[in-house]
This record gives C-alpha cells, structure tokens and sequence, in this order.
C-alpha cells in the first residue's frame, strides 16, 4: 500500500514537472515581464540610509544595583520596582513616540550631504524628502478626496506650517509630518544590559546622522529632567527660604546693631533687656538661616547624585553606504513568487484533484 502511494506521488512530480515543461516558453514570460516590471518599481522607491546610537545605562549603586544586575543577567526587568521612577527605560520608546518629544525634533537645522539643502528637520520633510514617482498621483487623488470635506477653516491652517504647533491639536499637514517622523525614529532596550539603542532613517546620510544624533540628545535631556525634576524643585524651594531667611537675619542685626549704638551708655533695666530680646531675636534668625543653608546644600547635593551620566558607546557617524531598499532581493524575491504562482496555475487541475482524493 505503501509502495503504490509513493508511485503515486512520484508520478505526480513527474506529471507536475512535465507540463512546467511544456510550458517552459510561459515561465520565460512570466519571468522576463516580472523582472522588468519589479525592477521599474523598486528603482523608483527612493534610497534611504540608517545610523544608530547607543547608550550605556548608569550603573547603580548599593543592593538595588546588585538586585539590578543579577536579574538582568537573568533576562529579567525590575528596574520599575527597584526604583520610585515612573517613567523607566521600557517606556522610552513610547516617549519617543510621543507628540511633545517629536515637537522637539521638528526644528532641528539640518543641511545635506551635497549642501544644496539647509533647512530645518520639519521643512525637509515637507518639501524635500524625495517620494516614489509612481505614488504621487495616489497621494494628489487621496489629498484632493480629503480636502472635498475638509473645511476652509482647515485648510487655511494647514498652510501655517509648524508655527505656534500645538501638540494636543495638530493640523492634518502636521499630522502627516510628526507620522513620518515617529515611522523613522526607533529606540529599543536591551533587557540584560539596558543598553539604549536609538535607530534613525532617513534619505540623506548627513541628515540621518544629525537626526541621530540630536534624539541621543533630546532623549538624555529628557531623562535627566524627569529624574531630576523633583530634586530641582527641593533646590529652588530651599533656594528661595535661605533668602528669606537670610534677608530676616540681616534686618534683625541691623535693628539689634542700631538699638545697641543708640543706648549704649543707658543701664536702665528695661533696655538692658529689650537689648537681650533683640539679640535673642537675632540669634534665632541666624540659627534659621543656617539651618536653610545647610538644607540647600543637601539639596543641591541630592540634586547631582540623582543627576544620571551617560555614556555613549557608539556615537553617531555618517553611513557610507544606503540601508535599502534591497533592490536585488526584492526581484529575486518576486522572480520566485511569480514562478511558483505560474507553476500552481498551470497544474492547477492536478492540486485540485490531489485534495479531492486526500479528502
């Protein structure tokens, strides 16, 4: 039984290769016309180059960093738990993705490599970035569609560019732009290491890596603002009681120092102690501004030990050579597509057949 069901299948091959034969000339079209016409369409799909940047995490201290390290090595995350931060590395992505940081982004100066383009991120977008000549009747058709119910009160503010941008409200234009923007800035996390690693795309090698760059940037600024957020509110609160403080003091050695001049030959028992509560009152203050003082230093103390450092172990540089697309893959891929498509279409009768009787 078994015998006569690998006859079977063997016939099959052969019957299946034998009509391939048959309609070798076919398959020679078949391939001609997809190389040609893949071929057109990739070529059409503008260049674009990759740089990456990544970040060493800031090492901790005490047992929180010893916890940290050996379950990282474990391929585990308890950064949030170890920590008060709410906003930690595993959400750095969705900050990237956020309108408030991609407002940061948009009017970063950028120039090309060939310098015939200086201008910032947000316009190079808009008016530069190459497109795929074969797309751009698709997107005049889906732009005329759109403005058809579009008021002119919207158009109107398309037209406004990124001036007084709004993040909670942005503009169809502006919309667009912050989409491309997010679909070209990627950050992903190491969970063993907590390396940060920041990938940028984009048309120009020199704007690439600028962009690159300047999202390190951005991003570092982000972190060390948030974690430092409320240590900076503690330094400008003590900041502002020390002054107080200190002004309370210098007014109460004046009225102390101007009472003690003006009777200082008078023994009279009664200003001999309006003398002493002037002193007492004095000492009080200078107590209070020492005290504040040595808050503020504390706080300023507390302030740079939560202030994190970075180091980058790999910096942005100016790619060589395109990322893409893989013109080549891409038509081999398509050329073996098209081959199998046309392979199952002429033996179509047989596949059918085959299921009727495996069923």
């Amino acid at each position: 039984m078994e015998n006569n069901d690998i006859i079977k299948s063997d016939v099959d091959i052969f019957t299946v290769l034998t009509n391939c034969r048959k309609k070798l000339s076919l398959f020679i079209k078949v391939a001609l016309i997809t190389a040609v016409v893949s071929s057109l369409f990739i070529l059409c799909v503008p260049r674009y180059y990759q740089c990456s940047v990544v970040l060493a995490p800031e090492n901790s201290a005490g047992s929180e960093g010893a916890l940290g390290t050996i379950t990282s090595a474990m391929g585990m995350n308890l950064g949030n738990a170890l920590t008060s931060d709410a906003i930690y590395p595993d959400l750095y992505p969705q900050v990237l993705e956020s309108n408030n940081f991609i407002k940061k982004l948009i009017n970063i100066p950028i120039e090309s490599q060939d310098h015939s383009i200086k201008t910032t991120y947000y316009e190079y977008i808009l008016k530069h970035k190459k497109k795929n000549p074969l797309l751009i009747p698709l997107d005049k058709m889906r732009g005329a569609i759109g403005s058809l119910f579009s008021s002119k009160k919207d158009n109107a503010s398309n037209t406004g560019g990124n001036k007084d941008l709004n993040p909670f409200k942005l503009t169809e234009e502006q919309n667009n732009v912050f989409g491309d923007i997010s679909s070209k800035v990627n950050c992903s996390i190491n969970i063993k290491t907590g390396a940060i690693t920041i990938s940028v795309k984009e048309q120009d090698p020199l704007i690439c890596a600028t962009i690159a760059d300047s999202v390190r940037a951005k991003l570092q600024d982000f972190i060390i603002d948030y974690r430092t957020n409320k240590s900076r509110i503690d330094v400008n609160h003590y900041r502002k009681l020390a002054q107080e403080a200190k002004q309370n003091y210098e007014k109460a050695r004046q009225l102390y120092g101007s009472y003690s001049d003006s009777n200082m030959d008078v023994i009279i028992e009664s200003y001999r102690l309006k003398q002493n509560d002037l002193e007492n009152d004095m000492q009080l203050k200078f107590n209070t501004y020492t005290m504040m003082q040595n808050q503020l230093q504390m706080a300023q103390a507390k302030l740079q030990e939560r202030t994190p450092a970075f180091t980058v172990i790999k910096g942005a540089s100016v790619p060589l050579h395109p990322a893409g697309p893989k013109r080549m893959a891409f038509v081999l891929t398509m050329l073996f597509l098209a081959m199998i498509s046309t392979a199952i279409v002429i033996n179509k009768d047989i596949i059918k057949k085959a299921i009727r009787e495996s069923n």
